[in-house]
């Protein structure tokens, strides 16, 4: 397994659009959301398709852009699809299934990041779609992590310390992302914002950390 650049950038902008068309369907945001969300996932994949994405890469960049000119069901499915393409990138150029965990972990844990502002705005909105995305990142961060770790991380060396560590916080600052939510009172949306930034970081971190700690493994199978 290579530590590509390419690869990372895919990932995240897999995991960016596919979490922003479930939000989309979920209709709990106006179109704001949307062109944030929208706008972000087409950014990524530029980036995933200038580092050696190639064409599904550019594909899936241009799907997320058009989203924001067609109504929210429309929206979804382009959306859907610059994921899937995005995927297909992935699939070509990596490990499919740490691909698509790192792809959950990044695109739940951004989005929650991401929609979190919504909510800062106007917290009267449902809480349940922020509960749902951190429960899919942390899900995803941990077994991203376990499965490194099963493909043989090596947790004594300096990246795979940073590895564990990141990925332990990550996983930490998620469950104190899900507790906030349940806190009534505005504070608990803004502390609840405040820390998946901070899991957006360690997520990111923990994601490169670990695929450069086993990227000299030799026939790394999935």
């Amino acid at each position: 397994m290579n530590l590509d650049p390419a690869l990372i950038m895919a990932m995240w902008a897999a995991g960016l659009s596919i979490a922003a068309a479930v939000v989309v369907w979920w209709r709990v945001v106006g179109t704001g959301y949307l062109w944030l969300a929208a706008g972000t996932s087409a950014g990524f994949g530029i980036i995933a398709a200038l580092s050696g994405g190639g064409l599904p890469s550019w594909l899936g960049a241009i799907s997320a852009a058009l989203a924001v000119f067609v109504p929210p069901v429309g929206a979804t499915v382009l959306l859907g699809l610059g994921g899937v393409a995005h995927l297909s990138s992935i699939a070509m150029n990596g490990p499919i299934v740490l691909s698509l965990l790192g792809a959950a972990s990044l695109g739940g844990i951004t989005s929650e990041m991401m929609l979190g502002h919504w909510f800062l705005i106007d917290p009267r909105l449902p809480r349940w779609s922020l509960h749902r995305l951190a429960a899919i990142g942390g899900a995803a961060a941990a077994l991203d992590a376990t499965a490194l770790i099963l493909q043989g991380a090596d947790l004594s060396s300096v990246t795979g310390i940073a590895f564990i560590s990141l990925a332990t916080t990550t996983v930490l600052l998620l469950v104190g992302v899900w507790f906030s939510l349940k806190e009534p009172s505005y504070t608990g949306v803004m502390a609840a914002t405040g820390l998946s930034y901070l899991a957006t970081l360690t997520a990111v971190g923990a994601v490169v950390a670990g695929r450069a700690d086993v990227s000299n493994i030799a026939g790394f199978p999935f």
